[in-house]
């Protein structure tokens, strides 16, 4: 969801420039966009660095300082394991240049990325319901659906202690794993909104009863795990993005987390599915033979997948509510698309 984003353009410009200039002796930046409204997660900047007779295209993400969704954004984390994606495994990310952890250029860190070209599935509207996604040939969208799990997969069997990802645990929230996930989000909970939420309650009770076992080790998990996180071009995956939430755990997590955010973009919202995206059993059974194991407790995931995006979207209302643009007693932040889903979803397992 879109804010409001004060940032002077040709303020911008110059600070970037003199920035940059320290990187590259002469540069000149060219086509800076600076954004009309900017994420909640993270601000965008957008722009072309001319140096010894060449031109790359880069964007630049800036850490949150207008407004936080996560009670800790962990934006120097994104960023280390951005660059050890980039430089020691085959996952599409785009390129990593600089990392700038002193606020005082732009407001706040940033790092800088090389620019791929292509097209991002959109959430607002979601993809299902409106935009490029639904004009496509259901074959481009099968395309895409599948490549994106084969480089989930790739993902998940990447080896953690030899890429030495162990600063993406969090033992103060528990063990690695659903420990660590209940206790963040139990956090993470109180921390989003201060009102009633029933369901996001009820569902954390019944994941806490049902808890599976975790026998394997830790893999590496994407954490926001969906065709909207990826660029793509032709139905081919280009670049990955949005590591924000990368963490330590279980497969079946990101795999529940991409087939929960597909099913509240047709069925949460009530549109029809588009044609040509595979089941989520098909899905499953793919990603099995991907993974070479049964994807295991893929309900209690679901449940899972569910209460983290409910306590996403409490927080959202609650920067509605921050924003003036609902009254404070507007029941958005506990009664929304992904609530109801959740609430089906839990009915179903009684």
């Amino acid at each position: 969801m879109p804010v409001p984003d004060q940032r002077d353009p040709e303020l911008t410009h110059r600070v970037l420039t003199d920035w940059l200039s320290q990187k590259l002796p002469g540069v000149k930046i060219t086509h800076l966009q600076t954004p009309q409204t900017s994420g909640f997660s993270s601000e965008t900047l957008i722009f072309d660095a001319e140096h010894d007779g060449m031109t790359e295209a880069l964007v630049a993400r800036v850490a949150p300082h207008h407004y936080q969704i996560f009670p800790d954004p962990r934006f120097e984390e994104q960023y280390r394991l951005i660059q050890i994606l980039d430089d020691r495994t085959d996952i599409p990310v785009p390129p990593i240049r600089w990392y700038e952890p002193d606020p005082g250029p732009l407001g706040a860190p940033f790092f800088v990325m090389g620019r791929i070209d292509g097209q991002v599935p959109t959430d607002m509207p979601p993809y299902h319901q409106d935009g490029w996604v639904t004009l496509i040939p259901p074959a481009e969208r099968a395309a895409m659906w599948w490549s994106t799990l084969e480089i989930l997969a790739r993902l998940h069997r990447l080896d953690v202690d030899e890429l030495e990802l162990g600063f993406l645990d969090q033992p103060q929230w528990g063990n690695a794993g659903l420990d660590q996930r209940l206790g963040y989000y139990e956090h993470y909970m109180h921390w989003a909104y201060p009102g009633p939420k029933e369901t996001a309650l009820k569902s954390l009770a019944w994941l806490k009863a049902n808890k599976p076992e975790e026998p394997d080790p830790p893999r590496l998990l994407w954490g926001d795990a969906r065709i909207g996180n990826v660029i793509y071009q032709a139905g081919e995956p280009r670049a990955v993005l949005d590591w924000e939430t990368a963490t330590l755990g279980r497969p079946e997590e990101d795999l529940a987390w991409y087939l929960f955010l597909d099913r509240h973009h047709c069925e949460g919202i009530g549109v029809p599915r588009l044609d040509g995206f595979p089941s989520p059993e098909e899905s499953i059974e793919r990603y099995a033979e991907l993974l070479g194991r049964p994807m295991r407790d893929m309900a209690y995931y679901e449940v899972l997948s569910g209460f983290k995006f409910t306590v996403v979207m409490s927080r959202i209302g609650q920067a509605m509510i921050d924003f003036g643009w609902i009254e404070p007693d507007n029941d958005f932040p506990y009664n929304n698309n992904c609530s109801r889903l959740l609430d089906q979803i839990l009915e179903g397992l009684q």
